[in-house]
This record gives structure tokens, sequence and C-alpha cells, in this order.
């Protein structure tokens, strides 16, 4: 296995882990932080690390995501997890240059997964699971572009609107990450553990958690001002 490979899951072990454990405890205490950001760098170097996989290091299986995809999905993740840091570390009601170059970010990459898409699907042997994922993260990508459009038209957010855009952020990279992880790296696991139920559980996880979440947030008084 090459050690990039390596480094790769045990990055996405660690991120795996630092957000769960960052969903886990009480949200705004040094211990949420602390995880958080154990997340984010994580986030970044699993990522990182996708991208040169994808593009250098030649698949395990014939059944891989190809290049297009992945580099694509890992550029995806690093806006989400960067997006979501930025959130809670800009000032409420404030804007700046990252948000305005995390809109470009996204809309690139939806741009890009549009293209990708269309040239799979010109392929007359193609069937529908090989070019249809690029539509749907396509339109994640645009989804997440419109809503940094939001945000800087209106000159930033505050109160619960920014603790959710922070959290539907970092659970999406974090299902992103758990996705590709337990779903797509099933060659590292123990063969009794292949195909199992369990591991789509595990997966999904994390929207489960954003769904509990935002409605905590979208209830709780606690939220309503911003706090963490």
């Amino acid at each position: 296995m090459s050690p990039f490979l390596i480094c790769h899951v045990g990055a996405g072990t660690l991120g795996i882990l630092s957000g769960a454990a960052a969903l886990s405890v009480r949200k705004g205490e040094r211990l949420h932080r602390a995880f958080g950001t154990v997340f984010f760098l994580s986030m970044l170097t699993v990522s990182a690390l996708a991208v040169y996989l994808a593009v250098f290091v030649p698949p395990l299986s014939s059944g891989a995501a190809p290049p297009s995809a992945s580099v694509s999905v890992a550029i995806l993740t690093i806006y989400l997890a960067a997006t979501a840091w930025m959130t809670v570390r800009r000032k409420d009601g404030s804007v700046g240059l990252f948000e305005k170059a995390a809109f470009l970010v996204a809309f690139c990459v939806a741009a890009a997964l549009v293209i990708f898409g269309l040239h799979a699907a010109s392929i007359p042997t193609a069937r529908p699971g090989e070019y249809v994922p690029y539509f749907v993260f396509a339109s994640f990508a645009a989804f997440a572009a419109a809503m940094d459009l939001r945000v800087i038209l209106r000159g930033g957010i505050s109160g619960a609107q920014r603790i959710a855009r922070h959290l539907w952020r970092m659970c999406f990279a974090l299902f992103f990450a758990a996705a590709f992880f337990f779903l797509g790296q099933q060659q590292v696991m123990p063969k009794i553990m292949r195909g199992s139920p369990i591991l789509v559980v595990l997966a999904l996880a994390p929207l489960a958690l954003m769904i509990f979440w935002l409605f905590r947030v979208r209830f709780s008084n606690r939220f309503k001002t911003g706090t963490m």
C-alpha cells in the first residue's frame, strides 16, 4: 500500500473521529473548539492527499472513482471545512475576501462537475451510475455557492443563521469523509466488514446528526444569539 494512501486513510480516520467528537461535546467550549480544529486540519490533509492520489497514484480497483470526480469532491470538501471554520471566526454581520473567494471556488467546482458529467454522459456505453453523481455533486456545489452569494450580498450573517451555516458545512464535510472511508475504502477493512450495512449507517450518521443539531439551533433560545 502506498505511504500516501496510508497517510490519507489515517488523516481520514482522525477527521472522522474528531468530527464526531466535536458534534458530541457541548458547543462553544474549549473541547469543542479543540476537536473542531483537529477536524479542520484533518480535512485539509485528507483532501490534499486525495488530490495527489487521484492524479499520481493508480487506483487499487477498477471500480474506483475517476480522477475528475475525486479531485472535484476533494476540493469541495476543503471548501466546506474551510468555510465552516471561518464562519465561526468571522465577526457577526461581516464578510471579507475569504467569502468572495469561497464563492468562486464553489461556483467553479459546480461548473467543472457539470462539464465532467456531460462528458461522461456522452459516452455511448455510459451507465447512469457513471455520470449522475457528477450532477448530484454539481447541484450541491451550486447550492453552497448560492448560499455564499446570499451572505455576501447581505453583508454577513449573525445569530442562529451563522451557527447553522457552520453546522451544515462541517457535517457535510464529515459526511464526505465518512462516505469515502466507510464505503470507498473497504479494501483496507477486514473482509468480514466489507459490504456490511453497518458501514452504510456509519457513512450516513453525520447527516442524521446534522438534522438533529439544525433542529436544536432552530428551536433553542441558546443559539439565537449565535453562541456555540
